[in-house]
């Protein structure tokens, strides 16, 4: 293996890592503060770091909001995504959670057959109804003390991919910085709006009251440790590429077994660890299918 291969590798799995620490922090901190008080906190905190990133790169007339409508789409995606995240790891075991977001790869080639036109192929279709049956297996024990609730995890996924199939479309419109801006900015006015939507409406859990220093403070580092994960993985798809790092985001999944298993006590059992290998190794036979094609257009 090459050397900037190796490099480009690790960088992709310390970001996915740092993904799953501030999901486990978000699982510490369930009902301590509304999701999208937590999520906007987060947003707020990216916004401002990338901000300064962008002036210093293209100047302060680079801060302007964006008058692209597919900016804001992806901005409403990551938000929507964010806060199925939130919710999923509230109520679920954080390896489970996370193991059902791993969907995001099959519905965003659905989607992409579904808005982009891209052709329809078999592997797709494969991949797909093979994941969902690992989401079932996952889902099976959970929806007796969850409900309903069970399925925040793919709406996260779900927003995940639309939030990719609108990067595709915009891909070019803007620098790679301000398109990690836009979609940071963009998001953060989205759940202005949705935590005063929800702090108003009465409904007890979306009320929004003055929290302790330390809950505003682990939103901070959240904003911030997934700010670095997007840094890291971006390094990591410009040294190796996105086809080579795409299995590093199983990592992501090894460390929240791990943070689960650490501090909430959450082992998954056998019809969990049966479900999750059927997901994985759905979106790694898609993954493998989209390289042999690749190579043979090339």
């Amino acid at each position: 293996m090459q050397q900037s291969d190796r490099a480009g590798l690790l960088y992709a799995l310390a970001g996915f890592c740092t993904l799953s620490i501030g999901d486990a922090i978000i699982k510490g901190m369930a009902g301590d503060w509304p999701a999208p008080a937590m999520a906007l906190t987060r947003y707020v905190v990216g916004t401002m770091l990338l901000a300064v990133l962008l002036a210093r790169s293209e100047g302060v007339g680079a801060l302007g909001l964006p008058r692209d409508k597919l900016q804001w789409v992806r901005g409403v995606a990551i938000s929507c995504s964010a806060i199925g995240m939130f919710l999923a790891v509230w109520i679920m075991p954080l390896a489970e959670a996370t193991t059902i977001a791993f969907t995001q790869p099959m519905i965003t080639a659905v989607l992409a057959m579904l808005l982009l036109g891209e052709r329809a192929r078999a592997s797709t279709w494969i991949a797909t109804v093979a994941a969902f049956i690992g989401v079932f297996i996952v889902l099976r024990p959970n929806f007796e003390s969850a409900g309903l609730g069970v399925l925040f995890p793919l709406v996260g996924a779900t927003g995940m991919a639309i939030t990719i199939i609108a990067n595709r479309a915009s891909h070019g419109r803007a620098s790679i910085l301000a398109m990690q801006y836009y979609m940071s900015v963009t998001a953060m006015i989205f759940l202005s709006g949705v935590t005063l939507v929800g702090h108003f409406s009465g409904i007890d859990n979306f009320t929004v009251n003055l929290p302790h220093w330390s809950v505003v403070a682990r939103c901070a580092f959240i904003g911030f440790s997934a700010t670095l994960a997007q840094y890291l993985i971006y390094m990591g798809t410009v040294r190796a590429g996105a086809g080579t790092i795409a299995p590093m985001t199983y990592g992501q999944l090894l460390m929240a077994v791990a943070l689960g298993a650490m501090f909430f006590g959450d082992w998954p059992d056998a019809l969990a660890l049966l479900g999750a290998a059927i997901i994985i190794g759905a979106g790694l036979y898609l993954w493998h299918d989209t390289r042999q094609r690749a190579k043979a257009r090339g």
